[in-house]
């Protein structure tokens, strides 16, 4: 049968950056990816924001991992002419009433390590962004944008010059070890497929917890419940009103951080993502439900006009849903990311990741490192 050193399930960002970490020439590895095509899902679908690191308990996984990623994704793009910009960010307390909620998410990003926010009254808020609507702001400097898809095929070229390769249209079905290797069946591109390895990565993403329960001897107990939340994006047709990112104060008791307002590399402007919780689990091998609800148009437009009153609704535009992979469902905290490696589950070399939505995109290089550091 045949064998390799390192299989990574899954090509989004976090399967890549694994593979870019461990590629060696000396070192076979293989990615599978369900998809026939890197990507496809969470890693594209999403806002291509680089985050700063604001929101996150500062003692989680979630903000660690952002921080240090942030200056490694930013490090990256400039030396693998990846496209990017450090744009900037505004959190914006709309009325006297939301400062409070400003004053609470300065003193978390000071906690977790993020020192340059520069806080702003009206007339400085109104003097960067007249269309905007604000009693006052904080200013992020450190948060930016990234062409993501140029982000992901830079990784992939990494990890194949160092001798990587990729199974596209790949679906794993069953794991078992037999105490010196991991035994891998499924099927690609329609035909079965078996083959050994010493390393397994589980970073299928939307399919991480249903991966989880094909591997033979992992107890269902290791293995976490899964929450799958679309998020809508609309873009807004003709020019931007703004030339930075426009964050809201983050919906209390919800899984987002509010419809917030973010440009592309090109100029364009589009708000979202919103929180749409009706989502069925996905199987192996099936594609997620990214059906897109115009209804919901009425709704963004009204969380939009709190910071943006001249808002016209006719410019929004249906642009596409993205969906997250959350460990928490409604009405509950936030859950943090969930690195899971062998003093976790107690397999060998195996680690499988799990509830890596956002800033997983912005995190990928330093949740990496980690993966690494638990398989050596």
């Amino acid at each position: 049968m045949h064998t390799v050193d390192t299989f990574i399930i899954g090509a989004g960002a976090l399967g890549l950056a694994c593979a870019a970490k461990l590629a060696q020439p000396a070192r076979s590895l293989l990615i599978a990816e369900q998809a026939t095509h890197i990507g496809a899902h969470t890693s594209s679908r999403n806002s291509e924001v680089i985050h700063a690191g604001l929101y996150y308990p500062p003692d989680s996984l979630k903000a660690q991992a952002c921080i240090e990623g942030r200056e490694r994704l930013y490090h990256w793009c400039a030396a693998h002419h990846v496209p990017f910009q450090r744009i900037g960010k505004l959190l914006v307390a709309v009325d006297q009433a939301e400062h409070a909620a400003l004053a609470r998410l300065h003193h978390n990003a000071e906690r977790s390590g993020v020192h340059d926010l520069e806080p702003l009254n009206q007339a400085q808020l109104h003097s960067l962004e007249p269309a905007l609507k604000g009693a006052a702001a904080l200013l992020s400097p450190s948060t930016g944008i990234i062409d993501s898809h140029a982000y992901l095929q830079s990784l992939l070229a990494a990890a194949q010059r160092s001798g990587a390769d990729l199974a596209l249209a790949t679906v794993v079905e069953a794991l078992h070890h037999d105490g010196q290797y991991w035994h891998i069946h499924g099927h690609s591109s329609g035909e079965p497929f078996s083959l050994c390895a010493e390393r397994v990565i589980n970073a299928a993403g939307l399919w991480a917890s249903n991966v989880a329960t094909r591997i033979e001897g992992l107890s269902a107990e290791h293995i976490p419940s899964q929450h799958n939340c679309r998020g809508h994006y609309f873009s807004y047709s003709g020019r931007s009103p703004f030339s930075r990112l426009i964050y809201p104060m983050p919906e209390a008791n919800s899984a987002g951080l509010g419809i917030h307002a973010t440009l592309d590399l090109g100029g364009q402007l589009r708000f979202g993502p919103d929180v749409d919780w009706h989502v069925a689990p996905s199987s192996l091998g099936s594609e997620p439900d990214y059906r897109f609800d115009e209804q919901r148009r009425a709704a963004f437009a009204q969380a939009i006009r709190r910071y943006f009153p001249t808002l016209d609704s006719q410019r929004l535009q249906p642009a596409y849903c993205g969906i997250r992979p959350k460990l928490s469902g409604p009405e509950q905290a936030a859950a943090d990311f969930f690195v899971q490696g062998p003093r976790e589950h107690g397999l060998p070399a195996l680690v499988n990741l799990y509830g890596i939505e956002s800033p997983g995109l912005t995190a990928s290089l330093a949740l990496a490192e980690r993966v690494a550091a638990l398989l050596t």
